[in-house]
């Protein structure tokens, strides 16, 4: 797996941390969270049970208040101390069992309803019971976006890397304009362990501590567009490719960046293999990044992409379906046949599928008389073995005598590419100027 990530989210996102309580101000007003606990568990037998429960441990199952203002069944991954605080004064990062583990997060005491504590039930049944309860609304909030699996990991290789990256260790970016709440653990160097946000240059992707240091930067970093050439601009996109041995410090930043968002694969540290292309919205300040692919220099299983990201905040613009067939279009100018590096998960199958059937269903709702497999490979520079999966999954193809027949029904067609939606924007191959790697000096 390349050293990138596949994502896409809604707008912008601000941290929804709380910062440890703290005592102080007024003594007679702050009286320690310990003893005020004591006094109301004395007065109300149902609060000394339930005081009688902290600390929570972890494994513990509850229901928490989520910020839809609603309660969700959660499992307690860690905990930790409030600063100040009692011998039973916690706080809770909490898993959200019927969402993706990017919407874990650390929680107060008063999220959780101790009066759940007791109802857990066994993990199996539980599963299936989430999964039936999530409305459709919430069911697109977690599936739009767009995020790979651990299919390529085994059990025991995927419970170490659960218990590795259980708790984020970052919990907001600022990046340009925005400030971006983030989803996933990413492995930063030890100094930035006690950081809860991350200050990034837009331009350079270095990060820091402080907004200080940020400014600091700002006033002296010379970038005001990614590293690497400039190979396509229409309108006020831009798309860069970076070379990952050439702008080394770039290109792992840009890894530190995406494992954020990310939840699968191995981060490669080893960027000198890879290409970065990396999408940009450009204006009178510069040119700032909306997402980028990476691609191997070079793949003996002929994969055109490793991994895509579009940034939280350019989510539902097209610009994911803009940077697959930005990856198809390189891959024509290679004079190869592309296809995304496996494994694909769910998600990220439908994403190509729905591309895929875009592309082979405009051709063959204009194509007159006959057409093969393989010429549609070689006019779309999509595999063969794509081709027929997406075609057979849209039940258009036949086996009749020993060949694969394509049955082009036009009202099926219409049916089959009104359910596959909008393609996104698109990509004026005109505006592309770009030298493969291969023939590059």
């Amino acid at each position: 797996m390349g050293p990138s990530a596949n994502t896409v989210t809604n707008g912008t996102a601000s941290s929804n941390h709380n910062p440890p309580a703290t005592n102080g101000g007024d003594a007679s007003l702050n009286q320690s969270p310990l003893a005020t606990n004591q006094a109301i568990a004395e007065s109300d037998p149902s609060k000394k049970r339930k005081m009688g429960m902290l600390p929570l441990e972890v494994g513990t199952r509850v229901l928490c208040r989520w910020r839809d203002g609603k309660l969700h069944p959660v499992k307690v991954i860690e905990r930790r101390r409030i600063h100040n605080g009692g011998p039973n004064d916690y706080e809770y990062y909490v898993h959200y069992t019927e969402f993706n583990r990017r919407l874990d997060e650390w929680t107060q005491l008063d999220q959780l309803d101790l009066d759940s504590v007791e109802c857990a039930v066994d993990e199996k049944v539980e599963d299936k019971v989430t999964s039936l309860k999530m409305t459709r609304h919430q069911k697109r909030k977690i599936d739009e976006t767009h995020v790979e699996g651990h299919e390529e990991l085994d059990a025991a290789s995927l419970r170490e890397h659960e218990e590795f990256t259980k708790v984020k260790n970052i919990a907001t970016i600022e990046l340009g304009k925005y400030e971006i709440e983030t989803w996933y653990f990413s492995p930063f160097p030890p100094e930035y362990n006690d950081c809860v946000k991350l200050f990034f240059c837009e331009f350079c992707l270095n990060f820091m501590k402080r907004k200080e240091q940020l400014q600091r930067h700002m006033r002296k970093c010379d970038l005001k567009h990614p590293p690497g050439d400039e190979i396509y601009r229409s309108g006020t996109l831009s798309m860069f490719e970076v070379d990952g041995k050439k702008n080394k410090v770039y290109a792992q930043n840009l890894c530190y960046l995406a494992k954020l968002f990310l939840d699968h694969k191995t981060l490669y540290y080893d960027v000198d293999l890879f290409l970065f292309y990396v999408l940009c919205e450009c204006d009178d300040r510069g040119c700032h990044m909306v997402g980028y692919f990476s691609k191997e220099k070079h793949s003996e299983e002929a994969y055109n992409l490793a991994c895509i990201l579009t940034l939280p905040p350019y989510q539902r613009k097209g610009y994911g379906k803009f940077l697959i067939a930005f990856s198809y279009e390189l891959s024509k100018k290679e004079g190869k046949v592309g296809t995304p590096e496996r494994p694909l998960s769910d998600l990220g199958l439908l994403s190509y599928r729905g591309y895929w059937t875009r592309v082979l269903l405009d051709i063959l709702k204009k194509h007159k008389g006959n057409i093969s497999i393989k010429e549609l490979s070689d006019m779309t520079a999509i595999k063969a073995e794509d081709i027929l999966s997406t075609l057979q999954s849209l039940e258009l193809i036949q086996y009749r005598k020993g060949q694969h027949v394509i049955c082009a029904d036009p009202k099926v067609l219409d049916r089959h590419l009104k359910a596959a939606g909008r393609g996104g924007l698109d990509v004026d191959v005109s505006k592309l100027i770009w030298t493969p790697y291969k023939d590059q000096s």
